[in-house]
């Protein structure tokens, strides 16, 4: 059990959550892409949203600022989330735009709005599950999306609920968070994406 906890903290890292949202925005959309464009926007998101981040996690580690990929201090979270932030905001300006992939860029827009939310939560001290922050803004995305397609995602939206239940388990039971800081990231999560709907929905 304690494996499965474990493997849950990483499977399920917010670090995922971006790109994971693009591949099923790319992959379930009714709307057409050439396969080529599907192509490189992946590989561009993958890049900014996993790969940049983390070669700059090796940097601050290296430079003693940080200690885990979980930032389990809140001061080791100001560089990471600021950093992250910018990224985002390269990925709605350079990679994305409202009128061609709306869906997708009011998700990326609310990662951006929670990334702020906890940013500005690191600077008076306060910690939140950044792991609920991210599963709970994808599950809300999964939700909003099968809504607005009129798709069935009832498996997928029930096995993001179970992975929810699973990595906040963990959280806990490695005693990485309380009760309250994982509830305080999952508002964090859904609120942003709960806010932009209304523009796509």
């Amino acid at each position: 059990m304690k494996g499965i906890l474990k493997l849950a903290s990483y499977l399920f890292h917010p670090i995922w959550m971006p790109f994971a949202g693009s591949l099923l925005y790319f992959k379930l959309t009714p709307r057409f892409f050439p396969e080529e464009v599907i192509k490189a926007k992946l590989l561009a998101i993958s890049i900014i949203t996993v790969f940049i981040p983390i070669v700059f996690f090796f940097l601050l580690k290296n430079l003693g600022k940080v200690t885990s990929m979980n930032l389990s201090e809140v001061k080791e979270r100001k560089w990471p989330l600021f950093f992250f932030a910018i990224l985002t905001l390269m990925v709605l300006n350079q990679i994305l735009d409202r009128y061609n992939y709306p869906e997708i860029y009011f998700y990326f827009l609310g990662i951006l709005g929670s990334t702020v939310i906890a940013y500005i939560l690191t600077l008076f001290r306060i910690k939140i599950s950044l792991h609920m922050m991210g599963l709970a803004g994808f599950t809300m995305f999964l939700i909003a999306f099968s809504r607005y397609f009129h798709m069935n995602l009832i498996p997928a939206t029930s096995g993001l609920l179970i992975a929810l239940g699973l990595t906040a388990s963990s959280r806990l039971y490695f005693k990485a968070h309380t009760n309250i800081e994982l509830i305080s990231g999952i508002l964090a999560g859904i609120l942003p994406q709960l806010l932009f709907f209304y523009y796509w929905l």
